[in-house]
């Protein structure tokens, strides 16, 4: 099977990338932007080629390249407080739907990734049917442009073609490339290992306590089992929610990484910085799978605590999925 892996050298392409070979899947073209750092994902790893996303974007439009079997659409940009509209639409919005119109003219497969942050501030629920997507508000341009693919599929009766992740708060290994974009796990883990506190920021919510915003974090390698899952189920499509169903506290959190460190947690709360909207916060979020475990999804997802000692295990021994 041919398969092109946009974002294939990133954080959740490059854990699917060896995932699908360990399935036996190695006619994979890497669709990606190159750099040191992300080229240490894919080291070990077995795909046919890799090609920068403006030049395969080229191809696609000009009608110079095959199309493929399947293809695993995890390339955009992640920032969820960059606010320039026409980048962000570019990446997410143009790039994804030039990608799908050629793979589903073809009767090929589609999937791809879409986001959480398609929620906004969660205030009409986390439930990832078709007749709640309309009612979506994202706070955000990244959840905007999110949203608006997921829209252009559902509106053009597209979405019983392909398959889109709505993708919670994923942690694990291979996303140290990220920056600033990085999961608290790690940020909290680099944080704490450096002076021995980890600083969070105050809720400004009368009813929440500092700290207890709370996310549905989930592990990669449950994300990948879950893609998967898919990959091998042609028969089924549409947007699933991928999360554990749990939410939790960044208290919780942090916790967790002190005590994975045998230390006695040391929490500061301090003030949201100007760069962050307080308007805009998200203090809730939490997967609804109910869709995901009617499709035939039934294993467990890891428990956070759990999650984080494989996470920081793979940190101290700087090792790469």
């Amino acid at each position: 099977m041919r398969i092109v892996l946009t974002g294939g050298m990133g954080f959740i392409g490059s854990c699917l990338l060896k995932k699908l070979n360990e399935y036996g899947y190695t006619d994979i073209l890497i669709v990606d932007s190159p750099t040191p750092e992300k080229e240490k994902n894919i080291t070990g790893k077995i795909f046919k080629d890799v090609i920068e996303k403006n030049r395969f974007l080229l191809l696609v439009e000009n009608g110079k390249i095959e199309i493929p079997d399947i293809l695993l659409h995890f390339g955009a940009c992640t920032s969820t407080i960059n606010n320039n509209y026409q980048y962000m639409f570019f990446n997410n919005y143009h790039y994804s739907r030039t990608l799908a119109k050629w793979v589903l003219s073809g009767n090929k497969r589609f999937l791809y990734a879409s986001s959480a942050a398609t929620y906004g501030n969660g205030e009409n629920g986390f439930s990832d049917e078709e007749e709640n997507t309309s009612k979506l508000r994202p706070l955000n341009v990244y959840g905007l442009s999110k949203h608006l693919f997921d829209l252009w599929l559902i509106i053009n009766g597209l979405v019983d073609k392909a398959v889109g992740f709505k993708f919670f708060n994923v942690y694990g290994p291979n996303e140290y490339h990220k920056g600033e974009m990085r999961s608290v796990v790690v940020k909290a883990y680099d944080e704490i290992k450096k002076t021995g506190k980890k600083k969070l920021f105050k809720s400004y919510r009368d009813d929440i306590e500092d700290g207890e915003q709370k996310r549905d974090f989930i592990y990669v390698e449950d994300v990948v089992d879950v893609i998967m899952f898919f990959v091998e189920h042609p028969e089924k499509n549409g947007i699933y929610n991928v999360g554990t169903g749990k939410a939790r506290s960044f208290n919780d959190l942090v916790k967790a990484v002190f005590n994975y460190l045998r230390l006695s947690p040391s929490i500061e709360y301090i003030d949201m910085p100007h760069t962050i909207d307080r308007d805009k916060y998200q203090y809730f979020t939490q997967a609804d799978i109910r869709k995901l475990r009617k499709a035939g999804f039934t294993k467990e997802f890891t428990e956070l605590e759990d999650g984080i000692s494989r996470y920081l295990g793979y940190l101290e021994g700087k090792l790469y999925i």
